[in-house]
């Protein structure tokens, strides 16, 4: 069951900045007059403004949606944009079909809220970093909370950084526009800070049994090591080594699998013995839980009032079928974006239970409308998400959806143990950590099966055979294109022919006739957006190509 209340209360800290001109003599405090320090005088309070940096990891919509997933799905061949037609969610649109300008308003939205996030944690780990320990915050708590605000601040570069390459990296709270304007970092920079993060914050977290039940979604020790797994495995493929300069891809490999052996010797997670239980709100924060984004349910709407005015994803009635039937929908239609591609579905192997799991094709008699021409059917897809389309059950209110977003699984860190191995040399451990997903989830053992899959060669059988088992297990959960840019992302590694001749293919020829030409060396990352870059100049130039 859902057990945590962290993300229930949006707006948990609320502070007023105070600033007085620098003169030569001095000038006394306005009454109601409240100093930023004024907050910081309990662990009570410390508590709270460390609460609040993971609010933004939970907001979806500003001036338009820009869940990650509209990035990690629909631009990668696992997803097309759907909706209601192709003008619906222009940005997503141009997204998906290598048409982005520097002006596309999801990616601003995106920006901004990891910066917002990155804003809280600065604040929280310069204030509470000096605070005195009370009955509510002793050291060791204050030591977690600080391992919190690190976790999170890296979480929100890692997120820049995969989208956006180089951005700027700012440490400090900004109090004044002198301040504003921040140059980018480089790739290498921003790694570098982010492992430094991850590195501290390992060292203070908490393992996650260690974590009050009512508490369970808050940054682990584990969630840390898993992080740095994933983030020295990008720093190890093809396309972001060539960004680096301090470190190889065989250490970065080494260091990905090192850290896999500390979760996984360490730590308490095991697969869900049921794979769907991972995907209902009754297993929520469950033993395959390592970091979720918590959401709860509620009852009204806040359309137009911007970031931090809700508590419900946006996620389930953006994914849920445009149909009102009752059979598939009890009457509450979703908007339909986010539909998986004839390439995934053909992707899973024959018998693979996951497929269900992950993707819904309805019926004709479940659908208002099958014929090619309905808002049901997009570009000749009418396969649905089935993950996080929530079917089967009423919203509470029509915008709003209480299922958390699953961000590390116990299985995607098996699988990445799996894939640093492999690169390592290590062909048995990578095998058995294979293997232990494959048993878990009712398929035969590698080898021993054959595996469907198109994308470009990993250079053996078992590399690819783990690529193909990412890819089945973590369908639909936003990280298919992140996974094809560090494997096959730059020029020469192969992203281009397979976006543009093999995965086009064996989509609708509808789907084929929007699809521009992938450039390798520019579409692998996206522009910074325009207006960030007129308020703060010292970001040019914009990323090659844009």
């Amino acid at each position: 069951m859902k057990t945590n209340n962290i993300y229930k209360v949006l707006l948990l800290v609320s502070v007023l900045f105070s600033f007085t001109n620098c003169t030569d003599y001095l000038t006394e405090q306005q009454p109601a007059t409240t100093l930023l320090e004024d907050f910081y005088t309990s662990g009570t309070s410390a508590i709270q403004n460390v609460t609040g940096c993971y609010v933004p990891l939970m907001w979806e919509f500003n001036q338009t949606y820009y869940s990650e997933w509209f990035i990690g799905d629909i631009v990668s061949d696992d997803a097309l944009k759907g909706g209601q037609n192709t003008g619906d969610m222009g940005a997503v649109y141009d997204m998906e079909n290598w048409k982005t300008t520097a002006n596309n308003d999801l990616l601003l939205d995106f920006y901004r809220a990891q910066y917002q996030g990155i804003g809280r944690c600065n604040l929280a780990l310069k204030y509470v970093t000096d605070m005195a320990t009370d009955s509510i915050m002793d050291e060791r708590m204050k030591q977690r909370l600080i391992g919190e605000a690190k976790f999170l601040r890296a979480y929100y570069y890692f997120r820049l950084v995969r989208v956006f390459g180089g951005v700027p990296v700012n440490l400090d709270v900004i109090t004044d526009s002198e301040k504003w304007q921040i140059p980018r970092s480089s790739v290498e920079e921003v790694f570098e800070q982010i492992l430094s993060d991850l590195e501290d914050a390992q060292k203070v977290l908490w393992r996650v049994e260690e974590i009050p039940l009512t508490q369970r979604g808050r940054a682990t020790k584990g969630a840390a090591e898993a992080m740095l797994m994933k983030v020295h495995l990008y720093m190890a493929g093809p396309y972001w080594s060539t960004y680096l300069s301090n470190s190889s891809s065989a250490d970065n490999y080494a260091a990905a699998k090192a850290w896999g052996d500390s979760i996984i010797t360490n730590d308490t997670y095991i697969l869900n013995p049921v794979y769907h239980d991972n995907f209902t709100e009754e297993g929520e924060n469950g033993p395959e839980s390592v970091f979720e984004i918590q959401y709860m349910e509620v009852g009204w709407g806040d359309f137009g009032q911007g970031n931090g005015f809700t508590a419900g994803s946006f996620t389930q009635r953006l994914v849920r079928s445009r149909s009102t039937k009752e059979s598939l929908t009890l009457g509450d239609a979703g908007w339909g974006f986010n539909r998986p591609t004839q390439c995934l579905y053909d992707e899973f192997e024959a018998g693979d239970a996951r497929r269900e799991e992950a993707i819904l094709t309805p019926t004709d008699d479940q659908m208002d409308d099958p014929s090619e021409s309905s808002e049901e059917v997009y570009l000749g897809v009418r396969h649905l998400n089935n993950k996080y389309g929530w079917y089967g059950n009423r919203l509470a209110h029509h915008s709003r959806g209480p299922l958390n977003s699953k961000q590390i699984r116990y299985a995607d860190v098996l699988l990445m143990y799996a894939e640093a191995c492999a690169e390592a040399g290590d062909d048995a451990a990578a095998q058995n950590a294979l293997n232990e997903i494959r048993t878990a989830r009712g398929m035969d053992t590698y080898p021993g099966y054959t595996y469907n899959t198109i994308t470009p060669d990993a250079g053996s059988d078992l590399k690819n055979a783990i690529r193909h088992e990412r890819r089945v297990e973590l369908a639909m959960e936003g990280h298919r294109w992140f996974d094809l840019v560090r494997w096959y992302g730059g020029v020469g590694n192969g992203l281009d022919n397979y976006m543009n001749v093999t995965y086009k293919n064996v989509e609708s020829q509808a789907a084929q006739s929007h699809m521009a030409k992938f450039e390798a060396g520019k579409h692998e990352i996206f522009p910074l957006p325009a207006e960030e870059i007129e308020l703060d100049p010292l970001l040019k130039p914009n990323n090659p190509g844009y």
